[in-house]
């Protein structure tokens, strides 16, 4: 992120070690309004270069999130033997190896801040019989539980050794063949059930993943296209994938994320005299947990262009102020708006009642702990908020104030932050303000231009 001072509200300083946003509006408030197009969806980003990366033939990938954690994604296959051109949203093009065509790379696989880039791509390691893979991550990363896909691998057969009962990074991987399982997940989780399918696709037989409940289903929509063989009971939520197999290269169109549009979403939804329009947003119904919560806070956004892209549903989203009112936010919708929480936090904050969120303790363990996260830094711009063992409760309607916080290089946390301090009274300075980055590179300068 560069130094931006696009309007007096907006100010990105960069300092030695850290970018300070300072956030101002003027007294009496401020309104968004314009046309914003997000950021490419960063789950099928991941997807679409990992599968680009096993399928045989040319894979040309369009609208692809342009952040870190993609980046991460794309070195670590470069690494191992993959053609993959420089990034970009116009156009990229992965030259594919063939399933179980990777390369064992001399050096250690640096996955960075990005999870799904090291849980996903364990279950395509831990497959690729007879190569030595080590895998890594940034302090942060290596701090994260990786128990939960390692735990289903071994069960597998995989050579996975690690930290802390194998469960932290670094991690070894020695690949082989593995045997098919018929995995029954405890938490309903796209990165788990991503990580299994992958490596069923050089397993022998059928290899299955049930969940308590649904969780997004990226993976098993991009396999499909890519000419896996995938089964889906949508009943029992259990998701069978026959090997191995063979991938071909496709073209991918990459939606815009929806988790970067609620950003934009609860702005317009809570600062009077907004209107927005959010143009090409995936509206996956795994991933539209979001749009039901702000339905029933009683959020004024309508669908516009409904259509399919790529086997993906996608929509214009029309946002306009409307007094949100508070709702209980727990049970099945949380794995479909689960990295959606903080923000949802902050909509609560200007909503009428108490909002309760519950069942979100998973988000103890991303790039942060985001409930006392949020919970801490909302506190000190002078909201009511009581942190719960998995989740939130928020009393809206008491006003923030201007106050210095910190992301704690947590990307989500940023944003929301930013997102709070445009409804604050005086000047807010945000912290570690870069992590943005991560997967809105250009956050900041949208941020800007709207207001």
């Amino acid at each position: 992120m560069s130094s931006t001072m696009a309007t007096p509200t907006v100010l990105l300083e960069n300092t030695e070690n850290q970018a300070i946003l300072r956030l101002s509006p003027p007294i009496g408030g401020l309104a968004v309004r314009g046309t914003i197009r997000v950021p490419g969806d960063k789950s099928i980003s991941h997807r679409a270069l990992m599968l680009g990366a096993l399928a045989q033939g040319t894979t040309e990938i369009e609208g692809l999130l342009i952040g870190e954690d993609p980046q991460s994604t794309a070195h670590c296959f470069r690494v191992m033997g993959v053609e993959i051109s420089q990034l970009n949203p116009q156009h990229v093009v992965v030259q594919g190896l063939g399933l179980g065509n990777l390369q064992e790379p001399a050096t250690v696989l640096d996955a960075g801040n990005s999870g799904t880039t090291l849980r996903l791509m364990l279950g395509i390691l831990a497959s690729h019989s007879g190569r030595f893979f080590t895998v890594t991550g940034d302090d942060s990363l290596r701090s994260r539980p990786m128990s939960r896909v390692v735990k289903p691998l071994h069960l597998m057969q995989a050579q996975i050794w690690g930290r802390q009962g194998n469960s932290l990074a670094p991690l070894a991987v020695q690949g082989q063949t593995l045997r098919p399982i018929d995995y029954t997940s405890p938490v309903a989780s796209a990165q788990v059930k991503s990580c299994i399918l992958l490596a069923g696709l050089l397993t022998p037989g059928s290899t299955s993943v049930t969940e308590p409940s649904l969780s997004r289903d990226h993976s098993e929509r991009m396999l499909k296209a890519f000419g896996a063989e995938i089964s889906v009971d949508p009943e029992t939520h259990r998701v069978t994938v026959t090997g191995p197999t063979q991938l071909q290269g496709q073209k991918v169109v990459v939606p815009g994320d929806i988790s970067s549009a609620a950003f934009w979403l609860v702005a317009a939804s809570i600062l009077p005299g907004s209107e927005l329009l959010l143009e090409n947003v995936g509206v996956n119904p795994t991933r539209t947990g979001i749009l039901e919560a702000l339905e029933h806070m009683q959020a004024n956004i309508t669908h516009e262009n409904e259509r399919m892209v790529a086997g993906e549903p996608v929509a214009d989203l029309r946002v306009r102020y409307a007094q949100l009112q508070a709702c209980t936010i727990a049970g099945d919708i949380l794995p479909r708006l689960i990295d959606e929480v903080p923000i949802l936090a902050v909509a609560a904050v200007f909503a009428q009642g108490t909002t309760v969120i519950r069942d979100a303790a998973e988000l103890r363990v991303k790039e942060s702990d985001r409930l006392t996260a949020m919970a801490q830094t909302l506190q000190k711009m002078g909201a009511a908020v009581t942190e719960l063992p998995d989740g939130l409760e928020i009393t809206g309607g008491t006003g923030l104030q201007g106050a210095e916080v910190d992301s704690g290089m947590d990307h989500r946390i940023a944003m929301s932050l930013a997102i709070a301090a445009l409804g604050a009274q005086g000047t807010t300075a945000i912290g570690h303000a870069e992590a943005a980055a991560i997967s809105y590179p250009n956050f900041v300068k949208t941020l800007a231009a709207i207001t």
